[in-house]
């Protein structure tokens, strides 16, 4: 067997991926252009907001540090926010990890740098589909899906800071940040739990308004992950 041909379903692979993550492109665009706009509002220089996005590439996470940080809560606050909207990428990787877990170190060191919400749903429903894939193919598919989506995150990111530098103070943008999380977190909202969970960290959240600025916010997302944890598990034990 020649080389070429046994690079052959590598390439299908990533051309495969590479079709199917094209379609986010929509997402991506107003999502990053938004966040640009929005850190720079919020007062982040290019570098600031450009290591933001390129470190972190996961925007619920990236848009609730940056309420965080325009609230001028504590940075100890702002990461735990940050880490408490991505405690989901936990388990896309446990998910993950019987499908890649043999693959070389640094290609699992990638893949965990490109594992957000449209990599792994798209990748996963694929090895499910196909479980005749080969690790180095699974690896390679998931590498295709991030290929047209992550030039765009950072692009337009880019396009946005510029943008926000020439938007007018009286135009009082403090409102799109909020709203443009709601966008992003509304589509999660997928089962009885998540809406309990949503629910309950908006009752909490209202309630403890008074406190130090982020400590509120912290303490109704805690409460809104056991309340997801209890009601799943009670649905769980009814069927």
């Amino acid at each position: 067997m020649t080389t070429s041909t046994a690079n052959a379903p590598a390439k299908n692979a990533f051309w495969a991926g590479f079709r199917d993550g094209i379609p986010f492109i929509l997402v991506v665009i107003p999502f990053s252009t938004l966040f640009g706009v929005v850190a720079t509002d919020a007062g982040l220089t290019l570098a600031q907001a450009m290591g933001f996005t390129v470190l972190v590439i996961a925007g619920a996470a990236q848009f609730a540090a940056l309420q965080m940080m325009v609230e001028n809560a504590a940075l100890p606050l702002v990461l735990l926010a940050a880490l408490a909207v991505n405690l989901r990428m936990a388990m896309y990787s446990a998910s993950l990890a019987p499908y890649l877990g043999a693959a070389p170190l640094w290609q699992r060191a990638l893949v965990a740098y490109l594992n957000f919400d449209q990599t792994y749903l798209t990748s996963i429903a694929r090895y499910e589909a196909r479980p005749e894939m080969s690790v180095r193919d699974r690896v390679v598919y998931f590498l295709g899906v991030a290929t047209p989506i992550t030039p765009f995150w950072y692009v337009m990111t880019v396009v946005g800071i510029y943008a926000g530098a020439i938007i007018p103070d009286a135009w009082a943008l403090d409102f799109i940040l909020p709203i443009a999380f709601l966008a992003m977190v509304a589509p999660m909202l997928k089962s009885i739990a998540h809406v309990a969970a949503a629910a309950v960290s908006i009752i909490v959240a209202l309630l403890l308004i008074g406190l130090p600025s982020g400590t509120g916010l912290l303490i109704a997302a805690l409460a809104a992950m056991v309340t997801g944890a209890a009601v799943e598990t009670w649905m769980e034990r009814r069927q």
